[in-house]
């Protein structure tokens, strides 16, 4: 199968890219510069000039593939409903471009847009108070793209996708806690985080390519729930930094922009995804991650 991947040169995206290749697809990567496209022909894929703003560049890379993956997602927190507006327009030109072909349209989602304090699955949908709720257009512009000949499915991932090269929530947090001389968690560091490894989520969206039925959703989560508190002191015995609560009231002027995502409680299953799928997490947890020191060196 030639696969257009969209963030094909991003920390998951490029984990999706190789797992593809190893699989025996092809794979048409979405490049916005020279240095992107140099990175996905030494990985063995061909580049595709463009990038998520650019809708006809979006459409021709689907309308040249048997099926896409959509990773690629702009993640400047501080402008997050603006990110939200632009993943939602890149779905609706990827889907535009697919109706009718009922080829497969894997689009990334978010564990954070569920409701809180339970365990979510994959049966539910997204909560109006949720942390990541601005991200729920995407999902039902996507779902919606099924009853438009389009074999459209979700991968919902958690807070932490973790692995060497990380460069998201896991590290701010760990450059908090340098800066600040603390590592900190919010309250009593009771809520809970759901993570998977780098690995393990590329092939699940390889599964979802090649497998799920048009509106599936699954969830690509190890952890099912890993204590903040937990994350703050794994990162204390590391950097030899003493763990400290921060009050609710203090978490953003001590968090930033991560005080608001490090405050979620929101736990989830992949059983049903594991059962419909074969897959099974099989890589480092995101404690092991931690404890490996690999976010320290």
């Amino acid at each position: 199968m030639r696969v257009f991947v969209t963030g094909a040169t991003g920390f998951i995206g490029s984990a999706v890219v190789q797992e593809l290749l190893n699989a025996g697809h092809q794979v048409l990567g979405l490049a916005r510069s020279e240095s992107a496209a140099k990175a996905l022909q030494a990985a063995g894929a061909e580049p595709h000039f463009g990038s998520l703003d650019d809708l006809p560049s979006l459409k021709r890379g689907a309308q040249a593939a048997d099926g896409v993956i959509h990773t690629a997602f702009i993640h400047d927190f501080t402008q997050f409903a603006a990110s939200c507006d632009t993943d939602l327009t890149a779905i609706q030109a990827l889907g535009d471009a697919l109706e009718g072909t009922h080829k497969p349209l894997v689009v990334t989602s978010g564990i954070a847009l569920l409701a809180q304090g339970q365990v979510g699955k994959e049966t539910d949908l997204a909560s109006p108070d949720a942390a990541g709720k601005l991200r729920a257009r995407s999902e039902q512009a996507a779902l919606a793209l099924a009853e438009r000949g389009v074999r459209s499915s979700l991968v919902r991932l958690p807070p932490s996708v973790h692995g060497d090269g990380d460069h998201a929530f896991v590290p701010a947090l760990i450059g908090i806690a340098k800066s600040h001389g603390v590592s900190g968690f919010i309250g009593d560091g009771n809520n809970r985080w759901p993570a998977v490894h780098r690995f393990d989520a590329a092939r699940l969206f390889r599964l979802a390519l090649e497998q799920a039925p048009a509106g599936a959703i699954y969830h690509g989560v190890g952890d099912e729930g890993v204590p903040t508190r937990d994350i703050a002191e794994l990162i204390g015995r590391a950097l030899n930094l003493p763990v400290k609560s921060i009050t609710a009231a203090d978490a953003a002027e001590h968090f930033g922009w991560l005080g608001h995502f490090f405050a979620v409680d929101v736990p989830a299953s992949s059983a049903i995804t594991q059962s419909a799928l074969g897959w099974s997490p099989t890589h480092k947890s995101l404690r092991e991650d931690l404890e490996s020191g690999s976010y320290f060196d």
